[in-house]
Formats: C-alpha cells, sequence, structure tokens
C-alpha cells in the first residue's frame, strides 16, 4: 500500500512529478478541479488553503521580532529540547542543502537554522523565524499540514499551494507534550527536490519521537492533570499514565476540578442534566463507572476530588489573573468541551471564553488581538478585528490583509441583517 504521508516513491522521477503537480496546481487555481494523481491530503489542504486565503501568490506573515519572539522562544517548553533536535538534524542543516526549523503548536517559526545561503533563499519567502506558517496564513506546508492534520507529512515541491514556496520540499512531524498529549509544535526540514525520498519524512518522525522522550523526562510535581480545552473527551494523566474519558466522565471530572470543596448529589446532577428528570441511580452508576478508572481518586460524601487536579483551563484563568494575556491565549486550545450541552459545563466555558475576550477587547494589545483574530473561535469576530486594524501601526507589513478580513466580516454581517 502506497503511503499517502509521502509525496513519492523511490525511484519516482522528481521533475516529472513537479511537471505534473505544477499542472495539477494551475488547474485547481482557476477552475477549483483537482486532478487524481494529487494525493488526498494535499488536495484537502488546497481546499482548505483556498478557502481563507486571498490567492496563491503571497507572503506568510511576521508576528514575532526582536525581543518578544526571543521571550517567547525561551519561554516555550520546546526550548528545552532543541539541543537534542540540533544533534539530530542540525548536521544536515549545515551541510548548506537543509533547514531546520521548529514552529509553535499556532505555526509560528520559532527557530529556523542552517547554512547562511540556504537561510537567505527562504528569507525571500518569509520561512524566517516569528512567521506564521500554519495553513491559514502560508497554505499548504509540511509544518503547517502537519499541524492541522496532527501527522507527519511531506509536502514537495508544486503540492505547495503558495506558488513562492514550489521550489521548495519539506517534511514536518508534530511534537507532542507527552504529559498531556497537547500539541507543542512541529519539527521540519526543508530544502530541494533531494529531500522528496521516504528519508526525510522518517527522519523528523524519529526526531519528534526523541523529542517527546526527553520531554516525558522532566520535572513533574505529581499533581494529576486534566485538559479539556478544544476536546470532547478530556485526557487524564495521573501516576504516569494517560487516560481519554468519555464525554460523561469528563464533564464530572471538569466540574469537579472546577469545585474543589465539593459538590453533593443534587448539584452535581443539576450541573449534568439540569432540570431533565432524570433517576438518581443514573447519575450513581456513572460515578461508580468513573471511580473504576481513577479509583481513590473520587471520594463522595460530597462528590470531591481526593486531590487538586490541574487543569489547562484553570492554567488559562491564572496566566488572565497574573496579567499575562498573550500567554492565556496561547494556553486556550479551544473552547471547554465543546459539544457538552451539560449546563455545569456551559456555564464554566462561556464564563472562562467571555473572560478571555473581555481581556483581549479590553487593551490595545496588537499581539493580543492577533491571536484571537486569527483562531477558530475568533475568526469571525468582528470587533476584535476592527480592535486589532486600529492597534496596528501604519506601517505594519499585514495591515492590509487585516483591513480587507474586517471589510469582508462587515460586509457579511451587513447583509445578514438586511437579509
Amino acid at each position: 500500500m502506497v503511503n499517502p504521508w509521502l509525496a513519492m516513491a523511490s525511484g519516482a522521477d522528481p521533475a516529472e512529478r513537479s511537471r505534473a503537480m505544477g499542472g495539477a496546481h494551475s488547474a485547481f487555481v482557476s477552475d477549483g478541479v483537482v486532478s487524481p494523481r494529487v494525493r488526498a491530503v494535499v488536495a484537502d489542504s488546497w481546499r482548505r488553503s483556498a478557502a481563507v486565503l486571498p490567492g496563491p501568490d503571497f507572503m506568510a506573515p511576521v508576528e514575532l521580532t526582536d525581543d518578544e519572539l526571543e521571550r517567547y522562544r525561551r519561554a516555550h517548553p520546546l526550548a528545552r529540547v532543541m539541543p537534542l533536535l540540533r544533534d539530530l538534524l542540525g548536521s544536515i542543516a549545515d551541510d548548506g542543502a537543509h533547514l531546520l526549523a521548529v514552529c509553535d503548536a499556532a505555526g509560528r517559526m520559532l527557530w529556523v537554522e542552517g547554512h547562511a545561503g540556504v537561510r537567505r533563499g527562504a528569507e525571500r519567502m518569509n520561512f524566517v523565524p516569528g512567521a506564521r506558517w500554519d495553513e491559514r496564513h502560508a497554505g499548504t506546508n509540511a509544518p503547517g499540514t502537519a499541524l492541522a492534520l496532527d501527522h507527519a507529512v511531506q509536502i514537495f515541491a508544486t503540492e505547495h499551494y503558495n506558488r513562492l514556496v514550489q521550489p521548495w520540499t519539506c517534511a514536518a512531524a508534530p511534537i507532542h507534550d507527552p504529559a498531556t498529549g497537547r500539541l507543542l509544535g512541529a519539527v521540519d526540514i526543508t530544502g530541494g527536490h533531494h529531500l522528496a525520498g521516504p528519508h526525510s519524512l522518517a527522519l523528523v518522525q524519529a526526531t519528534a519521537r526523541a523529542a517527546e522522550a526527553q520531554l516525558a523526562t522532566g520535572p513533574t510535581d505529581g499533581h494529576p492533570t486534566l485538559s479539556v480545552l478544544g476536546r470532547d473527551e478530556a485526557l487524564l494523566v495521573m501516576d504516569g499514565h494517560r487516560l481519554r474519558l468519555s464525554r460523561r466522565h469528563s464533564e464530572i471530572l471538569a466540574l469537579l476540578a472546577a469545585h474543589p470543596a465539593g459538590l453533593t448529589g443534587d448539584q452535581l446532577a443539576l450541573s449534568l442534566y439540569g432540570d431533565r428528570p432524570v433517576p438518581p441511580v443514573t447519575l450513581r452508576a456513572e460515578l461508580s463507572r468513573l471511580r473504576r478508572l481513577v479509583g481513590g481518586l473520587l471520594h463522595s460524601r460530597p462528590y470531591r476530588l481526593s486531590v487538586p487536579v490541574e487543569t489547562d483551563a484553570a492554567d488559562v484563568e491564572r496566566e488572565l489573573a497574573a496579567g499575562d494575556l498573550c500567554a492565556a491565549l496561547r494556553t486556550y486550545a479551544g473552547p471547554l468541551l465543546p459539544l457538552s450541552e451539560a449546563p455545569g459545563i456551559q456555564r464554566l466555558r462561556r464564563l472562562l471564553e467571555d473572560r478571555l475576550r473581555r481581556a483581549v477587547l479590553g487593551g490595545d494589545d496588537a499581539g493580543a488581538l492577533q491571536l484571537w483574530a486569527d483562531s477558530p473561535w475568533g475568526e469571525e469576530d468582528l470587533e476584535a478585528w476592527e480592535r486589532l486594524l486600529a492597534a496596528l501601526p501604519g506601517d505594519a507589513a499585514h495591515r492590509g490583509r487585516v483591513a480587507a478580513r474586517a471589510g469582508r466580516l462587515r460586509a457579511t454581517f451587513a447583509q445578514r441583517a438586511g437579509g
């Protein structure tokens, strides 16, 4: 079976493949039709790119520079594994044919390293530290598509959506926090057509696994952690074990983590079921099944957690309280258990999102406004885009893109109001 994540099989002709994909790309851009020769992973990425980008010729925006970039890099979890990544990939980057690149989970390039001549070539398409290379801002590319699909992938030459990037070939793999499963970013190697073989994809996959293994050796305070943001099934990490919970068990633990003093059976039932007439035995059965999974973590009379459970939602709250708005936005991976209809979860979800949005709109921090506006939950927030436009300096390179987006949203909302 052909590996769908590989651009070409061993022995294939790169020149012929480049011509074929170049023709397919031109056809897609002109009439939206995808040739059957285009890999499904690339075709889907082209469609996502075309839906949000103005065309196939553009520069990826640079969001972090100078001191702000340096502070962000120092604080990022992947800074711990950069020596390892350089050991594993630095030599091939320094040989003049490749670049080593590492980005965060939003696609911001944190490090781009390699031979100075190759770096200068990459700079002409803004493949530089601080630039945004997720698909929404840079189109189909290995690190951006690896983040979008949470899977290692290789993108060859004319498979890139952005024509400026088509002279390059890249392979990237996502890196996760081994304790929480949270996506931290991706490691990428970028160079010429010679990277199109299976070796480059295998190399970045092995490197990402090594990085995760090193991150797993980091210090821990021993407290269980619960990840509930941007996911419908919470991830509980306890005693070195990772447990993906059912939706109902996710709701129960999220509620108890938010109420450390505990909840009575009636309070918990109201938070889970609202006014629906649900027999008490239903909740007791759920709690019994949950106790079999988590053991002594769950106590009763009232229902409570036996030790503090750290949640990513509480991390956002703490960062907001400390005044570190950009950190809170980076931690916020999405709405809390987004598909849950439990009244107590809906309330927690709404309170957190409202606090975060008020903090963003209440200031003139262009970086924070950009983070919010570029997120899936802020992409149609007209007030945020207008505040961002007002906060940007007049000479900002991407001011035109922000103005165009705000204008399109304004027109869309006016049409809805009139229709």
